[in-house]
């Protein structure tokens, strides 16, 4: 059994980013095995890279984020001990998967880990986040005020928490996530009715809902996080599809336990500032 088996999804990826993504990913003494996951039109990808520790799928479609991760989720459910679900624009030091690991055998209730994430010039990404709801996300999106941005911020991605210190969020970036393999097994990986955009936050609702997800500062990974969202219509109309399924699925606005759960995380990182 592998200690970590990863997956990359790429669409049209530049060989450089993937580069630097895979290279932080292999370069460890953990027993550990990348699946490349290719949603292109094409599979150039395939000759880019020659190691035993790669295996590469090219779905010849662009079937989504989640269901391109569980391509690779299904195959390692009964041979690798942790998944990471990478981003290509993601890069690392070659010290943090070993105390990611490290930390996730130590705890036994945690299902999911996120480490400290940064921008490629250094500052923090506020990527510790409270169940989505209507009212928050269509605010954030479409009303361009400043002051109720930052005041929604603060509350939303947990920005009244200390960033340097471990805490529990219900909802971590989908960039990075360190997932026990059983705990995929036992939940069944992404849901794959969302293409892209909130697949994430419902994979960590429904692993928060059982065991613990810890934003663990420790250590550090570099995310260019482009926001593609705002700046690309097509993008914008599958992230409102996705929240509208997504909320279809856990409610708009009668959701009990998303009430409990975001006011309990309040109240803990209250009592630990």
């Amino acid at each position: 059994m592998k200690k970590l088996t990863a997956s990359i999804v790429c669409y049209k990826t530049s060989k450089e980013m993937l580069e630097r993504a895979i290279s932080s990913f292999l370069n460890t003494n953990l027993d550990v095995k990348l699946y490349i996951i290719d949603n292109s039109p094409n599979d150039k990808i395939r000759s880019w890279f020659e190691d035993e520790r790669i295996e590469y799928v090219f779905n010849n479609a662009n079937v989504g984020f989640g269901a391109a991760n569980n391509v690779a989720i299904n195959k390692i459910l009964n041979s690798s001990k942790y998944h990471l679900v990478l981003n290509p624009d993601v890069y690392f030091s070659s010290t943090i998967l070993v105390k990611l690991y490290e930390y996730m055998e130590r705890n036994s209730d945690v299902g999911l880990i996120m480490p400290k994430v940064l921008y490629n010039h250094g500052s923090t990404q506020y990527l510790c986040k409270l169940l989505p709801t209507p009212f928050g996300l269509l605010i954030r999106r479409f009303v361009p005020i400043k002051s109720i941005h930052n005041k929604l911020n603060n509350y939303y991605e947990l920005r009244v928490a200390d960033y340097n210190t471990t805490f529990e969020a219900p909802v971590l970036s989908g960039c990075f996530m360190f997932v026990r393999t059983s705990v995929l097994k036992e939940l069944g990986g992404f849901d794959e009715r969302f293409f892209m955009y909130m697949e994430d936050a419902d994979l960590c609702r429904r692993i928060h809902s059982k065991y613990k997800n810890v934003y663990f500062p420790e250590v550090e990974i570099y995310h260019g996080y482009e926001k593609g969202s705002y700046n690309n219509i097509k993008l914008l109309f599958s992230h409102l599809v996705s929240a509208i399924k997504y909320f279809n699925k856990w409610g708009w606005f009668f959701d009990r336990e998303r009430n409990k759960t975001n006011k309990l995380t309040i109240q803990k990182i209250k009592e630990h500032l």
